[in-house]
């Protein structure tokens, strides 16, 4: 078969013509790609990024709002696609992975035959994944060739594959984290797996044991230590914060009333003697009494915290002091890397399904996302600043009565998907204030229905663990699953809710009714809309007017 024979959108790709010519006429150099300089996790010029001082990754209680975004591209694209070695380069120094994914690539791209090109996509799936798990340990590796990184995170192997539009708009796409938010691409997860800053995500199966004395193991084990305790030191230190808050603010109101009691109008008439207490002086002396017996409450509620967060204080000190005894560069667990590459591939499987397009590359010709539809970070930051607006509770955890704000990790996966989902609502170490984490597909149909998704199943999740024996009976999930039982539906009770909460969040909210009456009311209860929402929704319906006025009544009754 001549170049001529193959045509991609009408014309041969100039890149594409040159790899075929490599193939054609000196197939021993295509044979060496998986030949040279290995990029060694020993070396003594790689950087890991392995600070365990505060990061992205740490939760930060006192943040109540994402950040305005002024900028969803930059002004200056960089020119990582325009390198004409960036494919060699993205595939040089792996190993036999890298040579199966050339050659697999090349018969795709110059297959004529409808059966035989589909074989070979499908054949493309494992090849690639192979590879992306030679290629992870190295994500650790500041100096790693920034080609490689792209292939990582967009899935961009070869940049002929994209139109001059997508490259121009993949290359404005900002390469760092500029927003502060735990939202992640591919090749920036990998890094901090690699750094030991986060740990592998969750799997069903058990992980060996490992064995003690080595220094990086050690170091291991006490970083974990310091992630279950700094749920307890974080949540002392809310409560603390909470209580006093709390004193001030009662303190403020003895204040003000003792100085109305200390008030005397002097009598007319009668030289400079003054009045005695009126009957509204007298009425706060009970007022006062009822103050001083709730502060002295309050004092005893806040010693008790402030003793836990001495003591998980003094537990954080000690860890970070060993810490800073442990080495330097953390010890890579190859076995960890591989699982954690089993799980994102997972998590690819599932936002895509069964029966979607499980082509790991990217090709224009399946990429068919508007710039804004594309789920780069700021993208995907901006609609789940849009879901809190609606869903003041989306990313909110209750302990002891205090909501506390916990964003969850973002995993940007580069496939076809059009779901996003729930992979564990917290860790299991730190159910108090550590971060959940959910995937999204980069280049879904509808980006917002991907992100509702994913927060759909987080919130499920959550609410279930919360309720849990009982979750088939109490709170948002029992009320939502005795309804399920009394309308006869089968199948999966989470799927519906989802597919609910898609509908509340994009046609509930605009006063369009499309749930059930008794689906709408659960929602209302436990998933209620911001309070600007519920005052637009009062006037746009009677169903809406009924919710709100059922709101002021428990509110009136303490009851809410």
């Amino acid at each position: 078969m001549t170049h001529n024979e193959y045509m991609y959108d009408d014309e041969l790709d100039p890149e594409i013509a040159a790899l075929l010519d490599t193939v054609e006429h000196n197939p021993r150099d295509l044979q060496d790609l998986s030949v040279g300089t290995t990029v060694s996790l020993d070396e003594e010029d790689e950087k890991v990024g392995n600070s365990r001082t505060n990061s992205i990754s740490d939760v930060d209680l006192s943040i109540r709002a994402f950040k305005p975004i002024t900028e969803f591209f930059s002004s200056t694209p960089h020119t990582i696609f325009d390198d004409p070695d960036y494919y060699k380069t993205a595939l040089q120094g792996e190993n036999e992975s890298a040579q199966k994914l050339h050659n697999l690539l090349t018969k795709y791209l110059t297959c004529q035959d409808p059966k035989d090109r589909t074989v070979y996509r499908q054949q493309m799936v494992n090849v690639y994944w192979e590879f992306i798990r030679s290629l992870a340990p190295k994500m650790g590796n500041l100096s790693l060739p920034k080609c490689k990184r792209m292939l990582m995170r967009f899935g961009v192997v070869l940049p002929s594959l994209f139109t001059d539009e997508q490259k121009q708009t993949f290359s404005s796409a900002f390469v760092e984290n500029r927003l502060g938010e735990p939202v992640y691409y591919l090749d920036e997860w990998f890094q901090e797996i690699v750094s030991g800053r986060i740990g592998i995500s969750a799997t069903d199966e058990a992980r060996p044991a490992r064995r003690s004395g080595n220094a990086a193991e050690e170091a291991s084990h006490l970083m974990q230590l310091k992630s279950k305790n700094s749920g307890k030191l974080q949540n002392s230190e809310n409560l603390l914060t909470s209580k006093e808050s709390q004193r001030a603010m009662v303190e403020a109101e003895l204040v003000s009333r003792i100085e109305q009691i200390c008030k005397h109008d002097v009598l007319v008439g009668l030289g400079n003697h003054k009045a005695p207490y009126s009957e509204t002086q007298k009425r706060l002396f009970s007022e006062i009494s009822e103050r001083l017996r709730l502060l002295s409450k309050i004092d005893r509620e806040l010693t008790n915290y402030l003793n836990e967060f001495k003591e998980a204080k003094s537990i954080s000190d000690s860890l970070d002091v060993k810490l800073s005894s442990a080495p330097s560069t953390m010890e890579i667990n190859s076995s960890d890397i591989n699982t954690e590459v089993d799980t994102v591939r997972q998590m690819a499987k599932m936002t895509v399904g069964r029966q979607g397009n499980h082509f790991p590359i990217f090709t224009r010709e399946y990429y068919h996302c508007t710039p804004k539809g594309t789920g780069f970070r700021e993208n995907v930051v901006d609609t789940m600043a849009w879901i809190e607006s609606v869903d003041p509770g989306a990313f909110c955890r209750i302990h002891k009565n205090v909501s506390n704000r916990i964003i969850p990790f973002v995993i940007l996966i580069p496939t076809y998907g059009d779901r996003g989902f729930c992979w564990e609502p917290f860790d299991r170490y730190n159910r108090i204030t550590s971060r959940g984490r959910i995937a999204v597909p980069m280049y879904p149909k509808d980006l917002r229905i991907a992100l509702l998704t994913a927060v759909a199943d987080l919130r499920w999740q959550v609410a279930k663990e919360k309720a849990s024996y009982y979750w088939m009976e109490e709170g948002l999930t029992g009320q939502y699953y005795q309804w399920l039982v009394t309308q006869k539906l089968k199948g999966d009770v989470k799927d519906y809710f989802i597919e609910d909460y898609v509908l509340w969040m994009t046609k509930e909210s605009e006063g369009v009714q499309r749930l059930d009456k008794e689906v709408r009311g659960i929602f209302w209860r436990h998933i209620p809309f911001s309070q600007e929402i519920k005052e637009k929704l009062k006037i746009r319906s009677l169903v809406y007017q009924e919710l709100y006025q059922r709101d002021l009544n428990r509110a009136m009754s303490d009851g809410y």
